[in-house]
Formats: C-alpha cells, structure tokens, sequence
C-alpha cells in the first residue's frame, strides 16, 4: 500500500470510528421504539436541516450528479438541481410544519402510521399498502447506496467489489441498528458537513489541476451542447442534440418526490419545536442550492482536467467516479494531501451512509412497527420490539447487498426509480391529507396504489416506446395518483366527524 493510500485510509477510518461512536452513545439513549424510529421529536433546527438534506441527497450528489454533468453537460444536470432545490423549498413550506403538528396530535410515529391514524383506518389496508411500498422502494435505494460504497473502495484500492461493498454494509447496519433515529440524524448532520468540504475542495483542487476557471470555460465552450440549458452533448456523435420543453418539465418533475419522501418526511415529523421550522427551511435550501451548483461544475470541471495532458488525470471509464478520481490525484501531491483526499472519500461515505441509515430506518420500522405490530397486532414488550427493529434492519440490508451485487449498478439510474417511486406512491397522498379535509382512506388507498402501480408501468411499458412518451415517470404517476385520491374520495363516503374535527385540530395549531 502506498504512502497516498494510507493518508486516504487513515482519514476514512477515523470518520468510521466516529460514527460507530455516535451509535454505541446513542444505543445507551434509545429506550423504546418512539427513541429508536423518531428520536422522542427532539431534534434541533440546525440538524433537522441539515439532517434531512444530508440523508436526502445521498451519493447522488456526489457521484451521479457529476457524473451526468461530465458525460452530457448542463442541461439534464442543472434541470434536475433545479427541480430538487424547488421541490426543497417547497417541501419545507408547504409540508414540514402541518406534519409536525398533525403527527404529534395523533401519536405517529412512522409515516405508514400517520396515514392510518389519520384517516382511523381500523382495517389496516392502508397501514399494510404504505409499508409494503417503503420496503419495495427503499430496498434498491438502500442497495444503491452498498454499490457506491463497493465502487469507492473499488477504484481507490484495487479490493474486491463485493468485499467493499460488504463491509460498508455492515458499518452503516451498525451504527444504525445501535443508535436507531438519533445516531442516524446526528451522523447525518455531521456527514453534511463533511460533504460540503469534498465538494468545495474538489472543486478547488480540480479548476486548479485544469489550468484555471478559464480554461475550465474554454473547454466546455468547445464541447458542442455542453453548456446550453436548451441542449445535451451526444457523446457517441460528439454534437448537440435538443433538450425540449417537455424533457425540462420531466427533468423538473424530480422536485415533486419530495413530497412522498418517508426519510425526509421522518425529519419534519421529529422536528423538537416546530416554530423554528422557518429557520431549518432557509438553511435547508440555501445548502441544496449551493452544494447541487458545485457539483454539476465539478463536472465540467472534470472533463476539463481530461483535456489537459498535464496533469496526468485520464479519461473516465465511469463517469460517476469523477470525485473519486479526482481525491486519488489529490492524494498522490503529498502525505497531508493524501489525508485531505481522505475527507474528500469520507464525503462520498457520508453522502451514502446519510441516506442508507436513514431508509433502513424506514423500511424496519415499516416491517417490524407497522406489519408485525399494526397488521398482525403481534403484543410485543419494549425489549421485544427494540429486538425485532434491529433483526429486520438486518434482513433488509442483506437484501440490499444482494441487489446491489452486480458491480455495473447504475447509482443514478437505482435513485431515480426509486425517487420516482415515493414521489407518486405518497406525495400526492401525503398533500391530500395535510390539505384535504374531504380527503378519505379509500381515496387514499386507490392514490397510493394506483401512483406506485404506475410507476412500474410508465417505466417498462409506456416509456420505451420514446417520443413525447419518453419522460420521467414520475411525473405521469404523480398526477395521475393525485387524481384517482380526489376523484375516489369525492364518490366514495366522506370521513366521520371525528377525522375532521382532528384535521381542524391539527389545522389551528401555531
């Protein structure tokens, strides 16, 4: 092992430490299944931001934004950041406060259980409905994140992709199942921040190795299509190719899964004082938009390093490696700057691990809390119950790896799926409940499922036949979910008395 790789590992380990740490802390903390799932509604503005960013953006930002920013320019890139930083704001205005309140006068403690107290679903259908889709969704979004561990550790050392990806598996299962919703959250936090650096220094780092901000802009300029908003570079043809209106409405579409996130909609409901939501929301948004910006022109940056021959920083065989790539060169300047790598790595980790902590947290709680404990009324105790959380969060990351075991797993391509996934499945759902009185559980039922059913469909079906037909599924099954909800809930019975008077409740409260 070389003096630059051991500089990366050192750093690497003691940002491993560090969260394992947090979750042996928080494990002596986590009393019951309320600590375990939401953290007894205690968290600070600052890490609810920062937290939910953070377990939001996960190696996406990191490795496939950057890489799709390298391969075709600005376009499809910048049109994606700007549906996120959109769907950011938004989210936290329209959907962060309502759901604080609303959760907490009803007792839920999972998004699956906000739904069925809600509408006061005695048959558990809806219960059952909203868990089964977080499993289906969460477990290749979890495996996404294994297979950006395996690739990291894949291209720095040479080690074996599935051994890497193995052993980030069980760090992340570790700390996760010790400290449950609070180790997760404070990671997160500390994570966001170790991002932020990668990415400020890679892009540092990278302008520097390519010659300068302007010889950044030359070459991107000399790429046909690179920089229009209106435009994609065609790499097999090396030309521009159109990207239209409709394409930016699908690409835009990415916002509206924000509002179907259950990792993030977790966050808003453990908010500790929800008039401080305000504060979390700017500092949510202006993160997102600054850290999205950067790494779309690491991009640019990287095919600008590319093209100099200087620098000895060759062509990409995987575009989503870009960052990887770049720390590995950074690494070879010098000991300190090989441990700088080394936080640069520990931002990709953290980008991962942010997000998969946090969506193994649902998918348990979704199995153990809301399956085995509301669907099949299983009277667990409280030892019992901590038990049976931490065995089905195991279980489901072995599924994950399982997944994610082919080693030409397209980070990107998994994300989006499954973004699309909960976006349509819960988010016109979870709008209706927080903004419709008249809204009923049949409405959401028939929405839930007919929004997650559709996704499946547009995407292996409808969208291979190209043309106008070739758009984001999401956008399709969101629409067409929030449609079945209003159209099925006004031709079917309205909610009893008692479900209305608790959405006035929640309604009024400040």
């Amino acid at each position: 092992m070389t003096s630059a790789q051991i500089g990366i590992m050192i750093s690497i380990v003691a940002y491993l430490a560090v969260v394992v740490i947090i979750g042996v802390i928080y494990s002596k903390r986590t009393k019951n299944v309320g600590d375990f799932y939401l953290g007894g509604r205690k968290l600070g503005p600052l890490v609810t931001a920062m937290s939910a960013e953070a377990s939001d953006m996960s190696s996406w930002l990191l490795m496939g934004l950057p890489g799709v920013a390298y391969l075709t320019g600005v376009a499809d890139a910048g049109w994606t950041a700007i549906g996120l930083a959109v769907g950011t704001y938004f989210n936290w205005l329209l959907v962060a406060k309502r759901l604080r309140n609303y959760s907490a006068n009803i007792g839920a403690i999972t998004v699956p259980d906000f739904f069925s107290k809600r509408y006061k679903d005695t048959s558990n259908i809806l219960l059952a409905l909203s868990a089964l889709v977080i499993i289906v969704f969460f477990v290749p979004y979890t495996a996404s994140g294994f297979a950006a561990c395996g690739k990291l550790f894949g291209t720095l050392f040479g080690i074996d992709y599935h051994i890497a990806m193995v052993v980030s598996a069980i760090v992340i299962v570790g700390y996760t199942s010790l400290g449950g919703f609070n180790a997760a959250s404070t990671t997160d936090f500390i994570q966001s921040i170790i991002m932020t650096i990668a990415l400020v220094v890679v892009l540092c780092f990278g302008v520097a190795q390519a010659g300068g901000i302007n010889a950044v802009a030359e070459n991107a300029k000399a790429v046909p299509g690179f920089l229009g908003m209106f435009n994609i570079h065609d790499v097999e043809t090396n030309s521009a190719v159109s990207y239209g209106a409709l394409t930016i409405c699908s690409t835009l579409a990415w916002g509206l899964g924000y509002f179907g996130m259950p990792h993030i909609l977790l966050r808003f409901m453990a908010i500790e004082d929800p008039n401080k939501i305000k504060l979390s929301r700017r500092v949510a948004t202006v993160w997102v938009v600054i850290s999205m910006a950067i790494a779309v022109v690491i991009g640019m940056v990287g095919l600008a390093m590319v093209a100099n021959p200087d620098n000895g920083f060759a062509a990409l065989e995987d575009s989503e490696t870009i960052i990887v790539q770049i720390a590995n060169l950074l690494s070879t300047k010098g000991f300190i700057f090989a441990l700088i790598a080394g936080i640069i790595l520990a931002g990709i980790l953290a980008s991962t691990m942010s997000t998969s902590d946090s969506q193994l947290l649902a998918a348990s709680s979704s199995m153990s809390e809301n399956i085995m404990g509301g669907l099949f009324k299983l009277k667990l105790s409280e030892t019992a119950q901590m038990v049976v959380a931490r065995v089905t969060l195991i279980i489901i990351s072995v599924i994950g790896v399982v997944i994610a075991w082919d080693s030409n797993s397209n980070v990107f391509k998994i994300v989006s799926f499954a973004w699309a996934g909960f976006g349509a499945a819960f988010g016109p759902a979870m709008l209706l409940a927080l903004f419709w009185k008249r809204s009923n559980k049949w409405g959401a039922i028939a929405g839930m499922l007919s929004g997650g059913v559709m996704i499946f469909v547009w995407k292996f079906a409808v969208r291979p036949m190209g043309g106008i037909l070739d758009i984001y599924e999401l956008l399709p099954a969101f629409i067409v979910a929030l449609v079945v909800n209003v159209v099925v809930s006004l031709i079917t019975k309205a909610p009893e008395n008692e479900v209305v008077e608790e959405f006035e409740e929640a309604k009024a409260i400040k």
